[in-house]
């Protein structure tokens, strides 16, 4: 048994957004070293727990699975209670939709959060982690972005992280509620949903002659998801961070035109790339570059990335390649 092992064995943890693309990895990373996980899990009609369903059955079959919503704060107050560490990463995430549905993802990802620390400051957990995104800094006003760089509302879902972010950081200074917020940059990996450019590219190149993309330019710094869970168990562990936020990435940019070239050197077959104007954000909301300065996750975590691009790109590409019927035939990015 390793150290991160022995440390994560017989905890009581509660995982919220555990049917998403990193919660579910994360349930499965911890339930393999030893935590008792509750699964907090959007409640539907057809008990559907996301991506956990993908889970190997014996991992699945440790795992509590609580349905519910996080807008009702009873509901987490019950999923809480008996639990030492935190880790909150429910949302609603997808940018384009929060141009179409401002004030559902206000709600879904600030009162959300919000009910998330009233619960944690009332039960007296051990340790909140709360989940930030590397969209809240916009488009890099220098880079590579540290911490410390301007926080830019350029989409409604990048403003309700923003407002999350903040709340969690009140509740720290008003409360001492012990939390740290971890600011993953672009996540990447098997299970991901074809929302993300990566795999939209990836499902796209595999079955069809031509791929769909908006703007060729932005730059992203992408992190595999391993790396990220190893980020998340991390930070959840380390002594003295409380109420700080730490960056999660490589430090290393790759322009999307780029990318193409990369997932398009791993199919068997000619693809041409068109240009679609209805694919690109608002003019004043795109992202133009977001590159992490990791430093801070390397000097208080002893965090730094494992797996290169290129290993992470591969992976990624075998594992969507042997389950293209859970992608749908007809998105493009």
């Amino acid at each position: 048994m390793t150290m991160a092992e022995s440390y994560w064995a017989g905890k009581h943890v509660l995982v919220t957004g555990a049917g998403g693309f990193i919660g579910s990895h994360l349930v499965e990373t911890l339930v393999n070293q030893g935590a008792h996980v509750r699964a907090f899990v959007r409640y539907n009609s057809r008990n559907d727990p996301g991506l956990l369903k993908l889970l190997p059955a014996d991992v699945l079959s440790n795992v509590e699975i609580i349905p519910g919503d996080l807008r009702d704060l009873t509901a987490l107050q019950s999923a809480m209670r008996a639990t030492g560490i935190v880790f909150h990463l429910g949302a609603l995430i997808a940018i384009p939709y929060s141009y179409l549905h401002p004030a559902e993802v206000v709600e879904a990802n600030i009162i959300g959060t919000l009910n998330i620390l009233l619960a944690a400051r009332d039960q007296g957990i051990e340790r909140l982690v709360h989940t930030s995104s590397s969209e809240v800094y916009g488009t890099a006003l220098r880079v590579p972005i540290d911490e410390t760089h301007p926080l830019q509302g350029q989409s409604p879902y990048s403003a309700s992280k923003i407002g999350a972010d903040k709340l969690a950081e009140s509740f720290y200074l008003s409360y001492g509620l012990p939390l740290v917020t971890l600011r993953p940059f672009n996540t990447f990996g098997p299970r991901q949903s074809a929302r993300a450019v990566i795999p939209a590219l990836i499902t796209q190149a595999i079955r069809q002659s031509t791929i769909h993309l908006g703007n060729l330019d932005a730059r992203r710094d992408f992190t595999y998801v391993s790396d990220t869970v190893a980020g998340f168990l991390q930070i959840a562990q380390t002594p003295g961070v409380e109420g700080q936020t730490i960056n999660l990435g490589t430090g290393r940019e790759i322009r999307i035109g780029d990318l193409v070239k990369l997932v398009l050197a791993l199919v068997d077959h000619p693809v041409e790339v068109i240009i679609d104007p209805s694919r690109l954000r608002p003019e004043k909301s795109e992202v133009q570059r977001l590159i992490s300065d990791n430093r801070l996750a390397l000097q208080k975590l002893g965090w730094s990335p494992q797996v290169s691009f290129e290993d992470g790109l591969q992976k990624t590409f075998d594992w969507i390649k042997g389950h293209s019927s859970l992608y749908s035939q007809d998105y493009v990015v």
